[in-house]
């Protein structure tokens, strides 16, 4: 059966998932959002009925081992026979430092190698267009197999060709290397120490993409300020937030994955693989907090530009990773759906929504680079997102959680509009401009008070989902975060006691519990239980204790890589959403920053 025992292989152009068998369920060409050439993940099986799989089958197979190369997202698969012969598969996508370039090509390598007796394996490689509905046309060369379609694709390779496209079995006697990628040498090409290596070539290079590529990774997390305890699931957090950082803009997304619901048979099936400024944010801050300033630098650089296209600065909900407007939302017809539970979407209605908590996500982003020093032009900028906030906050949208009915005034996006408000006037004070500094602190107060007045429920003791509302959300459990008020405020003990209460199932905490579009929520959002675990640590005393407990449970239900889905049922502990979630990862940072005590150097 399908499941969410996934590892990401990537680069920061591509991504991969690979799935328990060593098969890749799904990775997209040219990027992030492009069509899934290899789709068995939402495609119903992996056995080739249908098109989109590349899988790697040793005959009389017993035992299947997996893992990462430490601090790398280098993924080893060992396939065992009764005997103890197989192979070890080896996959990864080529990135590192090639002169002052960052070399991150369209490439995923698959490498096996003979680890005793005489194994023979079959390979089917079977790569979709149009979203499954297509099989690619090939042709055979000397070395290689290319694949028609909108974007050329090619197989390298030194094993042989024509039984990997009848499906046939052939001897491992040496170690094979398949590069599989765009049928572009232009893209693809690569400088080595060594000199000018074509794509023609670059089969003979397998082993030295590897360690340049294991190289590279292992210097990127020793620069990371990782606590000493849960070093390894922050670390493993940091790589995948990174993996999900599409290299060439900047740009962010939520999940590599599109549709897989949130719990079984609920329609709630989204396509992720766009960037939304306020994941975008989480996932910035988190990789900031660690030592990683390049990705916020970045990202922050990608936002301004996307806003500076607009009149007035004005953002929307998602963006593709180029920058442009997504799709429209519609169904790839083509997919049955993760163990057939459709409908796949590609694009995202939620784009055409109005949420009003973006600007404050865009104005807290820049917060590192005020540290650090100072920037007027920079604040020139934010301003205008500044202007949005001050004038939205009391103005219905569809929130956080995207919610398709009716629009209200949602209590986090009014508090993300204070945000920026208050972050605008820290950062006009830090550059001595003391009227502006007034300007902003003055609009924020004005924010901060009718949040106060009309998100207060006396009678639940607790802020409210909405002004003048009487259900809750889990978002709320932010305010100490976002500085809206201290965690030792009753009113912030009062919401989190009826958080606690209403939206706490078990150990996890869901978004809402109220009816929404598709019914009542049936699993727990994961990263509102991250939130959960912060609220916790920053209330202190015996609270912190709970909430190291609870972080450690959240760390059991990762799957044996290390990585999170969207949701959790919390009966099961068995993972559902999109994967992995950026979200989620970012959340494993936050709490364990929140509860170690000592970082690594």
């Amino acid at each position: 059966m399908t499941s969410l025992t996934l590892a990401l292989i990537g680069n920061g152009s591509i991504g991969a998932l690979i799935d328990a068998q060593g098969s890749v369920a799904w990775c997209c060409f040219p990027r992030f959002d492009g069509d899934p050439v290899f789709c068995s993940l939402l495609g119903g099986d992996s056995s080739g009925a249908r098109p989109g799989v590349f899988t790697i089958e040793l005959e009389g197979v017993a035992r299947i081992e997996q893992h990462y190369i430490d601090d790398t997202p280098i993924l080893f698969t060992r396939l065992i026979d009764a005997k103890r012969g197989g192979v070890e598969i080896t996959d990864f996508c080529p990135r590192f430092e090639s002169g002052d370039k960052l070399y991150c090509p369209r490439l995923l390598v698959r490498q096996v190698r003979p680890i005793g007796g005489k194994p023979r394996i079959v390979v089917r490689l079977d790569p979709a267009a149009d979203y499954g509905c297509s099989k690619r046309p090939h042709a055979l060369g000397a070395g290689y197999v290319s694949y028609a379609g909108d974007q050329a694709l090619r197989l390298t390779t030194n094993a042989p060709t024509e039984p990997i496209v009848a499906g046939e079995a052939f001897h491992v006697d040496r170690t094979f290397t398949m590069i599989f990628g765009l049928d572009d040498p232009t893209v693809n090409s690569l400088e080595l120490a060594s000199g000018h290596i074509g794509f023609d070539e670059v089969t003979s290079s397998g082993a030295t993409m590897l360690e340049r590529t294991s190289d590279y990774w292992r210097g990127w997390t020793r620069q990371l300020r990782a606590p000493s305890e849960w070093r390894d699931a922050v670390i493993r957090a940091a790589i995948t937030l990174e993996l999900n950082v599409y290299e060439p803009t900047g740009a962010i997304i939520a999940s590599m994955s599109t549709s897989i619901p949130e719990a079984p048979d609920s329609g709630r099936t989204w396509d992720y693989r766009y960037c939304w400024p306020r994941d975008a944010f989480f996932t910035a801050d988190a990789l900031y907090r660690l030592g990683d300033s390049r990705t916020v630098e970045r990202y922050l650089a990608f936002l301004l530009k996307v806003a500076a296209a607009s009149d007035d600065a004005h953002l929307v909900p998602i963006y593709a990773v180029d920058g442009k407007s997504i799709p429209d939302e519609r169904v790839a017809q083509c997919l049955p759906g993760y163990r057939g539970m459709g409908p796949v979407h590609v694009g995202n209605k939620a784009s055409e929504q109005a949420q009003h908590d973006l600007y404050g996500e865009a104005v807290l982003t820049a917060e590192s680079l005020f540290k650090t020093g100072t920037n007027k032009a920079l604040l020139t900028k934010l301003e205008a997102f500044g202007e949005h906030a001050a004038r939205l906050y009391e103005v219905p949208d569809a929130g956080l959680w995207e919610l398709r009915g009716a629009e209200r005034v949602h209590t986090f996006s009014s508090v993300m509009c204070w945000s920026a408000c208050d972050r605008l006037a820290k950062y006009a004070a830090a550059l001595k401009l003391a009227d502006r500094a007034e300007y902003w602190r003055s609009r924020a107060t004005r924010i901060h008070e009718v949040i106060s007045r009309r998100s207060w429920n006396v009678k639940l003791n607790a802020f409210t989902a909405t002004m003048d509302g009487d259900t809750l959300d889990a978002s709320l459990l932010l305010m100490p975060r976002l500085g809206f008020m201290e965690a030792s405020d009753p009113r912030f003990l009062g919401t989190v006691a009826a958080i606690e209460s209403q939206l706490k199932h078990g150990d996890f905490v869901y978004r809402y519990v109220e009816r929404d579009d598709f019914g009542v929520p049936e699993n727990a959002f994961l990263v509102c239980t991250f939130w959960y675990i912060e609220a916790l640590a920053a209330i202190g005393g015996a609270r912190r204790e709970e909430a190291r407990r609870l972080f450690e449970k959240v760390l059991s239900a990762r799957n044996q890589h290390g990585l999170l889905a969207e949701d959790l049922d919390p009966r099961t502990l068995e993972q559902w959403g999109n994967f992995p979630q950026t979200y989620c990862m970012a959340g494993i940072i936050d709490c364990a920053l929140a509860l170690s005590k000592t970082l690594s150097p």
